[in-house]
C-alpha cells in the first residue's frame, strides 16, 4: 500500500450521495478525490462543483430523459458519469438521489494534495513554480486529464468504494466558508446558483472569489 494511502481509505458512503445534489455539493467541498493507479497515488481537494437537478434542469444531462449515455445519472447515488465535452476533454460527475430519480454533480476544481508530478505527466505541463500548480486541476476538463479520467475507464465506477482505484474520501478537513454563485460554462439555467466553491481558495476556476 502505498505510503500516504492510510490518510484515504475513509470512503464517503453511498448514503451520502442519495440526497438533494445541491446539499451534497456543499459537504462535497474539502474532501479528497482518490485515484490508485498500481504504485501511484493521486489525491486532490474537491474545492469546486456544481449540482445538477435531473429532469427539472434544462442544463442536466438527464433533462431529455434516461439514454444509454446518462443511465448512470438515473441509477443508484455515489456512482461515477463521466462525458467527453468538445472533442477534446472529459468532465467527471457523481450520482446523486435515490436509485430511478436523475441527480449529479460535476468536478469543477481540486485542491492538489498527493502525486503532483504524475499529475503533470498526464497533463504534460511544467510545475516550476507554485503558482503552476493550478494548470494542474483547475477546471473540469484539466482535473479529468490530471487524474487519467476518461468515459471508457471510469464510466459507472463505484466512488463509495475504497478498494476501487477511485473514489471519494473523507480526511477532516472543514472549509472555513463556503460560497455559492450561479454556474458557469453552460447556456441553459447558468443563471441558477448552483456552483459551490471554497472561498478564497487559490484553485477555483475562473476569477478568484474572497
Amino acid at each position: 500500500m502505498h505510503k500516504s494511502l492510510h490518510k484515504y481509505t475513509d470512503a464517503l458512503p453511498r448514503s451520502f450521495y442519495e440526497r438533494d445534489p445541491r446539499d451534497v455539493s456543499r459537504e462535497l467541498l474539502g474532501k479528497v478525490l482518490v485515484r490508485r493507479d498500481q504504485k501511484k497515488l493521486l489525491a486532490g481537494r474537491i474545492v469546486e462543483v456544481e449540482a445538477y437537478l435531473g429532469e427539472d434542469d434544462p442544463a442536466a444531462h438527464s433533462a431529455a430523459g434516461r439514454t444509454a449515455r446518462n443511465a448512470v445519472l438515473f441509477g443508484p447515488p455515489g456512482y461515477a458519469y463521466v462525458y467527453f465535452i468538445y472533442g477534446n476533454h472529459y468532465c467527471l460527475n457523481v450520482s446523486c438521489l435515490p436509485d430511478g430519480i436523475a441527480g449529479g454533480i460535476l468536478f469543477r476544481a481540486l485542491e492538489p494534495l498527493e502525486g503532483i508530478e504524475e499529475m503533470a505527466r498526464l497533463r504534460e505541463v511544467s510545475v516550476d513554480k507554485p503558482s503552476d500548480l493550478r494548470k494542474l486541476t483547475t477546471g473540469p476538463g484539466r482535473l479529468a486529464e490530471a487524474f487519467g479520467i476518461t468515459r471508457q475507464r471510469d464510466n459507472e465506477k463505484d466512488l463509495t468504494d475504497a478498494r476501487s482505484d477511485l473514489f471519494i474520501a473523507e480526511d477532516g478537513y472543514r472549509p472555513n466558508r463556503i460560497l455559492v454563485t450561479p454556474r458557469v460554462g453552460i447556456s441553459k439555467a447558468a443563471e441558477r446558483p448552483l456552483r459551490y466553491i471554497i472561498a478564497g481558495n487559490q484553485f477555483v476556476s475562473g476569477p478568484r472569489i474572497t
